[in-house]
């Protein structure tokens, strides 16, 4: 069997290890936090920091494969880990692009990839010199994760808010929607690529609050969109699976927002809803299976559940009885043991083919279940 690590053991790489149990493969999980909720999942679980070169390189060293659940890991050693011999998921080369918000948009400016206008700054001093690009986001360089490390600059006032290290200043522009498309690429450099998604934020939050599959668009748009998101992983050069969020403005141009080199919540609702889930298709590329069928089985809601206003500690969840008392409704409650507002806990998934009766059944799924301590 081979031995295939995950770098990181939370919600994402506990997903991975419930997919992985349908395949010949034997499971090693890096993690900081030994009750962490993929610890008991693999075959077997090494605690360390997946920043550090020596615990991931001597994690690494003896496996097969390795892939990543979040992106902060250590590069360099992925780097002498690919240069042994381990294959490493994403590539470090596309990891060290997506990795940082600057060489990001560099990235798809380079390869004439659309995305909003930005400038770079280094200290929050130099937010003064590009007053012309406001209203705008500014995202921090590197660190940045479920909506930390974004702040929202409206106007001169709000320049005291942005963040004094490298960053990355975004003009915003004016959204119809946003939309992810995830798609996975093969070590034969086949892809398979599902359908859009349509996601809803939490503003406040700065975190999706839950997203419709699929995205309504226009035939042509959904053309570029999708042309768009193969012209992301094409140029990043790496087997692999890949969620691209995108834009459409309000001239119904495609602009790419970010990318992220793993499974990712936008595609959260494929364990049920598609024929072959994110988990299941990155497992196929490691181990060199074809591609998975990206078709859906039904339209689906995909609702994130986040600790409520105002509750930390021991979590407690209100109405999850009623919740699944609902047809055609499925609830992921992701291990952790204590909620903090705005973290994300669990996420449900709604399945079917009436578009209204997805958004009713979203909506009151959010209302009735409680994320609290």
């Amino acid at each position: 069997m081979k031995k295939t690590g995950i770098l990181g053991g939370g919600q994402l790489g506990r997903m991975l290890l419930q997919a992985a149990a349908n395949y010949p493969v034997e499971t090693f999980v890096l993690e900081n936090n030994d009750d962490c909720p993929a610890a008991h999942l693999c075959h077997h679980f090494t605690k360390g920091d997946i920043t550090n070169f020596e615990d991931v390189y001597s994690f690494g060293k003896d496996l097969d494969a390795i892939t990543i659940e979040i992106e902060s890991v250590n590069i360099d050693a992925l780097k002498k880990l690919e240069s042994e011999g381990v294959k490493v998921y994403p590539r470090p080369s596309a990891l060290e692009i997506i990795k940082n918000k600057i060489t990001q948009k560099n990235f798809y400016r380079d390869n004439q990839i659309p995305s909003s206008p930005f400038v770079i700054t280094n200290r929050k001093n130099d937010l003064q010199e590009h007053l012309d690009f406001l209203p705008a986001a500014h995202k921090i360089a590197t660190g940045g994760y479920d909506g930390r490390g974004v702040e929202i600059l409206k106007r001169e006032s709000d320049l005291e808010n942005g963040f004094d290290e490298a960053a990355v200043l975004e003009k915003l522009v004016t959204i119809k929607k946003e939309i992810s498309i995830i798609v996975a690429v093969g070590e034969d450099e086949k892809n398979a690529i599902y359908p859009p998604v349509e996601m809803i934020f939490n503003h406040d939050l700065n975190q999706l609050e839950y997203q419709l599959s699929p995205a309504v668009m226009e035939e042509k748009i959904l053309w570029k969109a999708e042309a768009v998101a193969l012209a992301v992983v094409k140029n990043l050069q790496s087997p692999g699976i890949f969620a691209v969020e995108l834009f459409l403005d309000i001239d119904n141009n495609i602009l790419v927002n970010e990318t992220a080199p793993r499974v990712h919540n936008s595609g959260h609702h494929t364990i049920e809803a598609a024929f072959s889930s994110q988990f299941d298709m990155l497992w196929r590329v490691i181990l060199e299976y074809p591609l998975g069928k990206t078709k859906p089985i039904m339209n689906s809601a995909m609702v994130n559940l986040v600790g409520e206003p105002g509750y930390n500690g021991i979590v407690k969840y209100e109405g999850l009885k009623e919740v699944l008392e609902i047809d055609n409704l499925f609830v992921h409650i992701y291990g952790k043991k204590e909620t903090r507002p705005g973290r994300k806990m669990g996420h449900i998934t709604v399945l079917s083919n009436e578009r209204q009766q997805l958004i009713h059944v979203a909506n009151k799924a959010r209302q009735l279940l409680k994320v609290v301590s």
